[in-house]
């Protein structure tokens, strides 16, 4: 048996390999350039969306420890709804339930992507603390 042997094969071999590394690579920093521009733009929603539901809370327990009414607490949220990235269209509801403060949230932002636009759908509610001994609120 003869074997052929080509001086060439493994300088060809290498080039291949190397081309083929190259696009690896071009496809991995393309992937990684996509994520991290995803969370660049939906971290931030997510992360005040998040601040947001704890200023509801503090608003309603605030409310029922100052002995403030629903409309007070109506008022502070639609003051500070945009400090939250909140779009000014947000629906709320604030109301007296049960002897607490109850207060609900909704509003929609558009997250870009890029191909695509996502929705950030955010709808919440709140109730107060019974933190009276009388039951506040």
């Amino acid at each position: 048996m003869s074997q052929v042997r080509d001086g060439h094969f493994g300088a060809r071999r290498r080039t291949t390999e190397r081309g083929n590394s190259r696009l690896n690579f071009l496809i991995v920093i393309v992937v990684i350039a996509a994520v991290a521009y995803a969370g660049y733009q939906y971290v931030p929603v997510a992360y005040q969306a998040s601040q947001l539901k704890v200023f509801m809370q503090d608003t309603v327990n605030n409310a029922v420890i100052t002995d403030k009414d629903a409309r007070w607490a109506d008022d502070q949220l639609r003051r500070n709804l945009t400090s939250y990235g909140a779009p000014p269209d947000a629906r709320i509801n604030v109301a007296n339930s049960a002897g607490r403060i109850e207060a609900h949230v909704e509003y929609t932002v558009p997250v870009p992507l890029l191909v695509t636009t996502y929705e950030y759908k955010f709808d919440h509610t709140v109730r107060s603390n019974n933190l009276l001994p009388g039951g506040g609120g």
